[in-house]
């Protein structure tokens, strides 16, 4: 069992109901529908990814030690991807134009992308018990 994994994966499913429930219930008759899709998107990748840390945090696989790399590349992915994209979708209601920040979204979801690929290899490395 691996704590740090548990603890991300409970802050950011938490948030996520949160952020989700405000978006459908404050936000839905202030954004725009492409807007609103757009905040959905990014709650999903949260919680996706909650499940994912509390699923790594959960379980003890022999072989599987060293995923600190792969801990900050979802949970710095998860900020950057979801985060900018709560933010562009709210664009509209704010004083402050978060256009100019539109390329954090790639690059949090290309973090995402190599921490499922490092989980990936590392499984496919995993001996056979």
């Amino acid at each position: 069992m691996n704590k740090q994994f548990l603890v991300a994966g409970s802050i950011f499913g938490f948030l996520g109901v949160i952020i989700g429930a405000f978006a459908t219930h404050g936000l839905g008759p202030l954004l725009e529908e492409a807007s609103l899709k757009s905040f959905e998107t990014g709650v999903k990748y949260q919680i996706y990814h909650a499940l994912l840390l509390l699923i790594i945090g959960g379980f003890k696989i022999p072989g599987l030690k060293k995923l600190t790399g792969v801990f900050y590349l979802l949970v710095v992915g998860v900020i950057l991807f979801s985060g900018s994209i709560y933010l562009l979708a709210t664009n509209d209601l704010t004083l402050i134009d978060f256009r100019s920040i539109a390329l954090i979204t790639p690059i949090g979801g290309s973090l995402l992308i190599l921490a499922w690929l490092i989980l990936g290899i590392k499984f496919i490395s995993l001996k056979n018990e």
